[in-house]
């Protein structure tokens, strides 16, 4: 009786809260962007308008990935979503309703009610679907003047979502599998896991877009023709265009279903298609590529697609359930406003992210830094997140952790603190961030020690053992003596907040590493460890007790020890309650709590007194650092605000302004996952979501043997090398035949400005192009082995002997290996052969080296 009771509340709350949001779009709250496809860094679509008809779809990072939407009611053909046939009239949309796993878009005109619905089943407690890259677009038609309606469907996807940039070109093909009619599509030159770096889309695997046979007609060709053909007629082409391969940008190709209503009444009348991504590998992890979870058993394409069908019905209503129950939850504990943030976040925060597969089939979850420098797998950023990971996964949990705590336990991490990274997405090779793995200059030793050991004893107490921690102990227990001597009082440092730059004596990183150390006084307390416990638990109390004295800045706490009247947010102190480690008084998050109510800007709390910027995860944690609901939304309400004001039209932004609707920067990224911290904590709504994970992941596979990587041309990072380089456009032939003495000089590698992340600079180029040039002799034996050793920052064109070696876009922080083309790896010869290179540069830090190099597999890892 009590279970439907609840219930019952629960589906009442969810359905006022979908009203607030979704009955006009002349009234609060406007997305500033809306997810429609999000499934991990590659595949991900969205709609930066306000009504989905103004304009055309997107990648997050702004490119066009275009996706056309129409129905046709009657013989007269109407727009739902795309700038594309812009001679069909739109029809009217009156709704968009953003939901944590749905995106649901409303439309009315010609005496019907449209819906198209974009489902994309993120359920953590399913991690066979949630792994599986497939969107489901839903179309819903009913006749609202009691006359019945003769309706179809039309819905395409751009070949923009299978390559990086449009002058790239695609092949195409048509499929048959079970009851489906399959469209396939993807890059000519598939070069799989060959990019990596920030601004990037995927260019290999391929793009699926499928239908019921029984109920769709498909074609494959250039949207102006497809689109033109279902316009005046409501069919596609029987054929489909065969002139391929063929540039995106060149009557950019297309996949174009159609879907037979046909005649519909009053009864809603609903029609499907999948659109789904294969990228066959998705992750590089010590250089060796890993699958994709859901291929973790050797299935492909044909079987993602038979199972999405197969599924369709059930992950229907899952994903609602799911969404009634959780956007309840957000509103009941925090607020409509809440709600509405943490639905917008959800799926943002998990498209961030990618889970692969390890030898042994076990999941391995790998962050992107979006739009922040292109990292994989960052501590500091899976510890904003991890409240979403903790809350509603355990398994997804771990499989973040275990590639971090495997790298920092093997034989390639010397540090006694814990890394920054693995790489530069999607290559988890090592750590790139400042001084990678050869120096400690520019790391983040407290901070990234205090966040592995808070988010282990989270997990910790979330399982109710320390099971999980005691392969790793030697590694955790060293963390926990590095911050007992070096955490209270921390020296000049990066914290999370780099972008706010170096800080000693950072107050709020103090209460990390004394938060961090309680969490190991926890963590050896479960596991029977009683003196440790206590020698632990006395020195983080000890730390406390010091801080609240030496932080104290009168009605609040210090940004730094020495700095009197300043201040900052703690949001550290968050995980004091929530972990009942209780080292500090509820006292203290009250007085930063009234000081905080007192600076708040327009659109929220900044992080510091030294800028106006804020963070959004940081700002939900601090304003949960009470248990006092008023305090809650009053510090939530601006942020809201400020997603429905800002003029910025991209996924959520983690870092903005304050007193103007404005990002700084960052966008698309996994951190706003830590939204949820609210939730945990109460500590019965943690336990019914974690509580529905199967937990069965368990013995990963082993680190694979490190590598290394011997340079047989040397780059500029260990040895002094010339270049022949100027910043004027050469010749022709300069890529390989000396073009003459003329215009150019010589210098030493590597070339760039001071502060680029991981280089080394020889010869300063501060300008937009560099054109370099050098001769190079090459020993007897085999030189298939041979690959590209480069840092470049930015778009690089690399070539041998006069052929386009590797075109390398956007920026990496160290170097990394890459193959050569076949093309110019059959010049190479014993002997004279030229390396030439053309870097562009557009904007940040600029750096250019390269040489080549044999990669071979060093001793075992541990």
């Amino acid at each position: 009786m009590n279970r439907i009771a609840g219930s019952h509340r629960l589906l009442h709350a969810a359905a006022l809260l979908s009203v607030a949001w979704s009955t006009s779009l002349a009234q609060y709250p406007r997305p500033p962007a809306v997810p429609l496809v999000a499934h991990d860094p590659y595949f991900s679509v969205w709609s930066t308008n306000d009504r989905a008809y103004e304009g055309a779809t997107r990648h997050w990072t702004g490119a066009e990935h275009s996706l056309t939407g129409m129905v046709r009611i009657d013989g007269r053909t109407f727009r739902l979503m795309g700038k594309e046939p812009e001679t069909v009239d739109p029809l009217p949309q009156t709704s968009v309703q953003v939901l944590p796993t749905r995106t649901i878009y409303t439309f009315e005109g010609q005496g019907a009610k449209v819906t198209m619905t974009f489902t994309t089943p993120t359920l953590p407690h399913n991690l066979e679907a949630f792994s599986r890259p497939a969107t489901y677009v839903t179309y819903e038609a009913q006749s609202t003047d009691r006359r019945e309606k003769d309706v179809s469907f039309y819905f395409d996807a751009g070949s923009e979502l299978c390559v990086n940039s449009t002058d790239q070109r695609v092949r195409w093909s048509r499929e048959s599998v079970g009851g489906l009619n399959v469209l396939k599509m993807g890059s000519e030159d598939q070069r799989i896991l060959g990019r990596s770096g920030d601004n990037l889309r995927i260019d290999w695997g391929h793009l699926y877009l499928a239908a019921d046979r029984g109920a769709s007609q498909a074609a494959i060709g250039s949207r102006r023709w497809l689109a033109g053909l279902y316009s005046a007629s409501g069919r596609l082409s029987a054929t489909d265009d065969r002139r391929m391969p063929r540039e995106v940008r060149d009557e950019m190709p297309v996949s174009a279903v159609v879907l037979n209503a046909g005649r519909v009444g009053s009864r809603p009348v609903a029609r499907y298609a999948i659109l789904a991504y294969d990228d066959l590998y998705s992750i590089t992890y010590f250089r060796t590529n890993l699958r994709p979870y859901w291929r973790r058993n050797g299935a492909g394409a044909h079987d993602m697609l038979r199972a999405a069908a197969r599924d369709y019905a059930k992950l229907q209503g899952q994903c609602r359930q799911f969404d009634q129950e959780l956007t309840a939850d957000m509103a009941r504990l925090g607020g409509t406003k809440y709600a509405y943030l943490g639905s917008l976040a959800f799926r943002q925060s998990f498209a961030a992210q990618k889970v692969a597969a390890d030898a042994k089939g076990q999941p391995l979850m790998f962050s992107k830094e979006n739009f922040s420098n292109g990292c994989i797998a960052t501590v500091d950023v899976l510890y904003p997140a991890a409240p979403g990971l903790l809350l509603f996964s355990p398994t997804l949990t771990k499989a973040s952790l275990v590639p971090i705590l495997d790298y920092a336990a093997s034989s390639r991490w010397k540090f006694p603190f814990a890394p920054h990274d693995l790489g530069t997405y999607p290559l988890a090779n090592g750590q790139v961030y400042g001084g990678g793995e050869r120096t400690e200059e520019n790391q983040m030793p407290v901070e990234e020690s205090g966040n592995m050991l808070i988010l282990l004893a989270a997990l910790a107490k979330n399982e109710g053992n320390a099971d999980f921690a005691v392969r790793y102990w030697p590694t955790i227990k060293r963390w926990a003596e590095y911050l007992a001597e070096k955490g209270f009082d921390p020296e000049s440092q990066l914290s999370t907040d780099d972008f706010a730059g170096h800080l000693a004596h950072n107050v709020n990183l103090s209460a990390k590493a004394i938060e961090a150390l309680g969490s190991y006084a926890y963590l050896c307390d479960i596991r029977g460890l009683e003196s440790e416990a206590r020698r632990y638990r006395q020195l983080a109390q000890s730390f406390a007790d010091r801080w609240l004295q030496e932080a104290a800045d009168g009605d609040h706490y210090r940004l730094a020890f020495d700095k009197p009247g300043t201040w900052s947010q703690k949001y550290n102190l968050v995980w004091d309650r929530l972990l009942g480690l209780n080292l500090f008084p509820a006292s203290a998050a009250r007085k930063e709590m009234d000081f905080y109510l007192r600076q708040q800007n327009r659109y929220g709390l900044p992080l510091d007194n030294r800028r106006d910027y804020t963070k959004l995860d940081w700002i939900v944690w601090s304003a949960t650092l009470t248990r006092d609901r008023r305090d809650f939304e009053a510090l939530i309400a601006p942020v809201y605000d400020f997603f429905n004001d800002t003029p910025d039209r991209a996924p959520m932004a983690d870092w903005f302004r304050t007193v103007e609707p404005r990002k700084e920067g960052f966008q698309a990224r996994s951190v706003v996952g830590g939204v949820f911290i609210k939730l945990l904590d109460d500590p019965v709504v943690w336990r019914r979501y974690s509580g529905r994970d199967p937990n069965l992941a368990k013995d990963w596979a082993p680190i694979p043997p490190p590598i290394v990587v011997d340079e047989v041309v040397p780059t500029s990072r260990n040895h002094p090398v010339e270049w022949s380089y100027r910043f004027d456009r050469p010749g022709p032939g300069w890529q390989g035949t000396d073009d003459g003495a003329a215009g150019w000089q010589r210098g030493a590698g590597g070339f760039g400005t001071q502060g680029t992340p991981g280089s080394s600079i020889g010869t300063v180029w501060n300008t937009s192009e560099i054109w370099l040039r050098r001769e190079f002799d090459l020993p007897e034996g085999k030189l298939d082995r041979l690959q590209l050793f480069v840092h470049h920052d930015e778009d690089a064109e690399i070539y041998l002997n006069g052929v386009l070696a590797a075109s390398l876009p956007s920026y990496v922080s160290a170097y990394e290996t890459y193959p050569i083309s076949p093309e110019a790896k059959a010049t190479l010869k014993p002997g004279r052969n030229v390396l030439a290179i053309h870097c562009r540069q557009t904007g940040g830090g600029q750096f250019i080296d390269a040489g080549l190099a044999v990669v071979r597999q060093g001793p075992k890892a541990r």
